[in-house]
């Protein structure tokens, strides 16, 4: 394969809700660059983007897939991503090594929900911005209105540089307003005649150009002196402008295309050749420590892992982004995360599934090594000495949770071992073990996300897995004081136990005032790990319990706080004050004591007006305007309380703080209400209290379930 240098070198990621096209698009760019005889489908299974077996199973994107062109002396990168947002761990770190987002927008949809989601990544990631009007060929497709809604959700940087004379089954016709050109396609697409731009749409292309080169003028000051100048700039200086505009995110051009039928994608391409930045034009990359990486071809060899993945055949495989530098078969580098010595064997070049191996790679471009066994996503690998650690990405936190075990007990260590890995490669999958309710929890985006995972446990790792609902981690407090006495005493022949205890308990806050008719000799205040504190205070006087037997007591009460008395969850925020009690000479030992203030803390739990506590959630929920009411209607019926509605074009956004009993599989709900066009996040709020009904039917039934059969 042709090497290339680091100026002819441009990384593109297609992006775009689920059904804009990115796939096909991807697959015509390559017809176009003459890398393919014919051209594949997506509902046929063989596209060169969707590779996987689960994605000719499923019939839609469920990864990343990597390709290039080879266009004009240039080598065009190309990042194929899923329109899923449970997907979404996916398409984050591919914006993250590309030079320019290309936005694909449905001509007959517009900017949906998923075009919004897709866009709250493109935001923080400060990458340039092409849209593309796809489908334009299809009956319903409106480009005014897909214009008009991007001009509302995007901004004034949204910039005009085509637009259609015909829509719909009429569409071959493109009027291109950087060239003052019409191009006209045949039925089948393909490369398109130049024609003059019809007298009748003469005034509209030229007002619209002069919009065009009044933008590209003002990126630079240069450019608009000579814009004053002159009049106007030829498409060198317009070129030169609209880079700058896009480098600075005031500037995102507007493109037509079908890539079904292959028209428009080569006018793109060359867009993409000729004003697009390549990585050594953008700012250099930052750096853990704050500081920064400038990609260089004479700079250290750095790369930047934004994807691996294990293949039945293959192994590992890691994707990843040359940094700076140059990187040759044979290479060490070292894992900047982790300290492993990596050695790179043979590198490549990517095409979908196939590998094309390559000599060298440089800064800027994107490759593929296999059996990098200490190296996950989102990972530096620098040359010895570098000492270089690029800033992270910030993964999309899971909005679905569900306990998994595997179906055969002997298959545990097994089911462990493949988390761990899937977890390498994809790092928005979570797993946790929750000690308090003895579970292994595992986190995903959702269910479509989940089901990618299981069906990498199935059949890439060989194991069978069983999911089910996680309890909801309850808390136990205490809104009075109480007070409480227990004596242990038990003689079974020789040595006894024995031990009493008397204490007080109390609702515990920050800066609450020292206990009132007590002497406090000593205060202890413990960070519980299932949040909330004890502070346990030794009031003893006259040494009545000797100090050595405190400790003891502090366990017993510790005890009795992981499982607490209503329904055996975590106790929190309780202050325990032991003041008086009684020792044995001889029979007096720890158990004893440990025995008498776990009892004895039981005693005053209960009859200090206990409370059960629940955790809250602030939920935000994406979903469009018509299917509002449905959303609304559900949330009310799950103890909602909605903080407010606010509209983003045809998308409300709801507020809501919602229970964690009641977002069980929330987002399977939502995606069955909305027909998949709804999505949201939630991230923890509070602690607060469960409905006194509720509390009794909970206390009830752990009652029930404590009863031996």
């Amino acid at each position: 394969m042709k090497s290339y240098d680091d100026k002819h070198i441009k990384n593109i990621v297609l992006l775009g809700s689920h059904g804009s096209g990115k796939t096909s698009l991807a697959e015509t760019m390559l017809f176009e660059a003459g890398l393919l005889n014919r051209r594949g489908r997506v509902e046929d299974g063989n596209t060169v983007s969707d590779h996987t077996d689960l994605e000719r199973e499923r019939g839609y994107s469920t990864q990343i897939s990597c390709m290039h062109t080879e266009w004009r002396q240039y080598k065009i990168n190309i990042i194929d991503t899923p329109g899923m947002d449970e997907l979404a761990g996916e398409t984050v770190p591919a914006i993250h090594v590309a030079d320019t987002c290309v936005l694909v927008l449905n001509a007959r949809s517009g900017v949906d929900v998923g075009t919004e989601l897709v866009w709250e990544h493109v935001k923080p990631a400060h990458r340039p911005v092409i849209l593309a009007i796809n489908q334009l060929d299809q009956e319903d497709a409106d480009y005014d209105e897909v214009l008009k809604q991007a001009r509302e959700h995007f901004g004034a940087a949204v910039t005009v540089m085509q637009y259609p004379l015909e829509q719909g089954a009429g569409f071959h016709r493109i009027i291109d307003l950087l060239r003052m050109t019409m191009y006209v396609f045949k039925d089948e697409g393909g490369k398109p005649e130049k024609h003059p731009i019809p007298e009748g749409e003469r005034e509209k292309a030229e007002s619209l150009h002069k919009e065009l080169v009044e933008k590209a003028a003002e990126n630079d000051e240069q450019l608009m002196e000579r814009y004053f100048e002159k009049g106007g700039l030829d498409e060198d200086e317009m070129s030169a402008g609209l880079r700058a505009g896009m480098m600075q995110r005031t500037c995102f051009p507007v493109f037509c295309l079908s890539a079904l039928r292959n028209m428009g994608s080569g006018r793109l391409m060359g867009f993409i050749d000729n004003v697009a930045p390549s990585a050594t034009d953008m700012p250099a990359a930052r750096t853990e420590d704050g500081g920064h990486l400038p990609c260089a071809v004479d700079g250290p060899t750095v790369l930047y892992t934004f994807k691996t993945a294990s293949e039945a055949h293959a192994g590992r495989v890691t994707m990843f982004k040359v940094m700076s530098g140059e990187l040759r078969e044979g290479q060490e580098l070292i894992n900047g995360n982790t300290g492993a010595v990596e050695r790179m064997g043979q590198i490549f070049s990517l095409m979908g599934k196939e590998r094309k191996p390559v000599p060298v790679l440089v800064a800027g471009d994107i490759g593929a090594a296999l059996k990098l066994k200490d190296t996950g996503t989102g990972q530096t690998l620098h040359a010895k000495g570098a000492e270089v650690r690029l800033a992270g990405i910030a993964w999309p936190a899971p909005r679905l949770y569900r306990t998994i075990r595997a179906k055969d007990p002997k298959q545990d260590e097994k089911l462990h071992a493949a988390l761990l890995e899937i977890q390498q490669d994809d790092p928005s999958v979570t797993t946790r073990y929750v000690r308090e309710s003895s579970e292994q929890v595992i986190g995903t985006l959702g269910e479509i996300h989940l089901g990618v995972v299981d069906w990498k446990l199935n059949k890439l790792f060989k194991v069978e897995a069983e999911y089910g609902s996680p309890k909801v981690p309850y808390r136990e407090t205490i809104r009075k004081s109480a007070e409480a006495m227990y004596r242990h005493k038990k003689q079974t022949g020789g040595a006894g136990q024995f031990g009493e205890v008397h204490l007080r308990i109390e609702p515990w806050y920050e800066g609450m005032p020292a206990p009132s008719g007590l002497n406090v000799r000593n205060t202890e205040v413990l960070d519980l790990p299932t949040g909330g504190k004890l502070v346990f205070c030794n009031c003893i006087t006259g040494g009545v319990i000797d100090t050595r037997f405190m400790p003891s007591i502090l366990k017993g009460v510790m005890e009795k706080m992981e499982k607490g008395p209503l329904t055996g969850s975590p106790a929190r925020d309780v202050r325990v004050l032991v003041y008086d009690g009684k020792m044995h000479p001889v029979d007096s030992n720890d158990i004893s004591f440990k025995i008498a203030g776990l009892m004895a803390f039981k005693d005053a739990f209960t009859q200090a007006d206990p409370l059960l506590m629940e955790p809250i959630q602030e939920v935000e929920i994406h979903v469009p305007d018509e299917l509002m009411g449905d959303v609304m209607t559900d949330l009310q019926g799950r103890r909602s309380i909605i903080q407010g509605i606010e509209g983003t074009g045809r998308i409300q956004v709801i507020r809501a703080q919602v229970p964690v009993a009641e977002l069980d599989r929330y987002s399977t709900r939502l995606r069955s209400l909305t027909q998949g066009r709804g999505t949201h996040t939630e991230r923890f709020l509070e602690y607060r209290a469960v409905p006194a009904e509720l509390q009794q039917k909970l206390i009830h039934d752990h009652q029930q379930q404590e009863v031996p059969a």
